[in-house]
C-alpha cells in the first residue's frame, strides 16, 4: 500500500512541476514577443509613407487635394516625432494613417487631373466641329 502511495504523490508531484514550468515558459516567450514587438522601429511602414506621400505630392495632391495632403503630411511629422521619442506603436499607426492619406490625396489629384483632361479635350472638340461648320458654309 505504502508503494501505491508514493506512486500517486511522485506523479501529482511530477505533473504541478510540468505544470509549473509550461506556465513559465509560457509566460518568459510572450514577454520576449512583446518586447521584441515594442523595440522595433516601424522603418519599414515609415519608408512606405514616405514614398506614398512624395507619390502624392507628385502626382499633384497639394494643388488638388489641399486637405488630404496636409492631413498626410502632418500625421507623417507626427510619427517621425514618435519614432524619435521611441514610442514605436504610436509612429506605426500614425504613419499608416498618413499613407492612407496621401494615397487618398494621389487619387484625389489623378482623378481631378483626369477630369480637366477631359474637360479640355470636350472643348476641343466642340470648338472642331464649330470650325468645320464655318468652312461648309
Amino acid at each position: 500500500m505504502e508503494l501505491k502511495t508514493m506512486k500517486t504523490r511522485t506523479a501529482n508531484t511530477s505533473f504541478t512541476h510540468l505544470r509549473g514550468l509550461k506556465l513559465a515558459a509560457l509566460a518568459i516567450g510572450s514577454s520576449f514577443i512583446l518586447a521584441g514587438c515594442a523595440g522595433n522601429p516601424p522603418t519599414e511602414q515609415y519608408a512606405v509613407t514616405q514614398s506614398a506621400v512624395n507619390d502624392a505630392v507628385s502626382a499633384g495632391g497639394t494643388e488638388f487635394a489641399a486637405v488630404e495632403m496636409k492631413s498626410a503630411q502632418d500625421k507623417f511629422k507626427q510619427a517621425e516625432i514618435a519614432m524619435h521619442d521611441k514610442k514605436y506603436d504610436e509612429a506605426r499607426l500614425l504613419a499608416e494613417q498618413a499613407e492612407w492619406d496621401a494615397r487618398v490625396a494621389e487619387r484625389k489629384a489623378q482623378a481631378m487631373k483626369a477630369q480637366q483632361t477631359l474637360k479640355d479635350s470636350q472643348q476641343g472638340v466642340q470648338e472642331l466641329r464649330q470650325e468645320s461648320q464655318r468652312t461648309v458654309q
